[in-house]
C-alpha cells in the first residue's frame, strides 16, 4: 500500500520484508509474486522493473546509478535495471546500472553483476561469470 501511495506499481502477492529501502518508489515496477528480502536496497535513480515470480534475497542491492570517473565533473550516469520473470538474485548480490537478469536466471550469493545475464543462466563471483548448471536429472534423488 505504501509503495503504491508513493507511485510504485506493484502486482498481487508481493512480499516486502523489513528494512527494504527504495529511494524513488515512483520508478519501481513489481510484478505478481515478487519477494524482496530483509535489508534489500534499491537505488532507483532510473526505472527498476521486477517481473513476475522474482525473488530478491536478503541484503541484495540494485543500483541504477554511478559516476563517470573520467569526467572532470564526475557526472552522474543512470541506467535502468530489469529482473525478468522467474529470476532469483541471491543474498548480498550487487546488480549494477543497465543490467538485465534474464528469465529464470540465478545470481549466486555475493555476486557482483555489471553486465546483463541471459535467460536460464547461473552467474556467480566478482565480477560475475556464467557457471554451468546441473541438468534436471542431476537434481533428482537417486533410486
Amino acid at each position: 500500500m505504501w509503495l503504491r501511495l508513493f507511485g510504485a506499481r506493484a502486482g498481487r502477492r508481493v512480499v516486502i520484508r523489513s528494512n527494504v529501502n527504495i529511494s524513488f518508489p515512483w520508478r519501481l515496477s513489481l510484478g505478481d509474486d515478487v519477494w524482496l528480502g530483509e535489508d534489500v536496497g534499491i537505488l532507483s535513480l532510473a526505472p527498476v522493473t521486477i517481473e513476475n515470480s522474482v525473488c530478491v534475497s536478503q541484503r541484495a542491492y540494485l543500483c541504477t546509478g554511478s559516476h563517470d570517473f573520467r569526467s572532470p565533473k564526475f557526472d552522474l550516469v543512470t541506467k535502468p535495471i530489469v529482473l525478468r520473470a522467474g529470476a532469483w538474485v541471491a543474498a548480498q548480490s550487487f546488480i549494477g546500472p543497465g543490467v538485465e537478469v534474464g528469465q529464470g536466471s540465478v545470481v549466486s550469493a555475493g555476486s557482483v553483476v555489471m553486465r546483463s545475464v541471459g535467460a536460464a543462466c547461473m552467474v556467480s563471483g566478482n565480477p560475475a561469470v556464467e557457471r554451468p548448471q546441473r541438468s534436471k536429472s542431476d537434481r533428482l534423488p537417486a533410486k
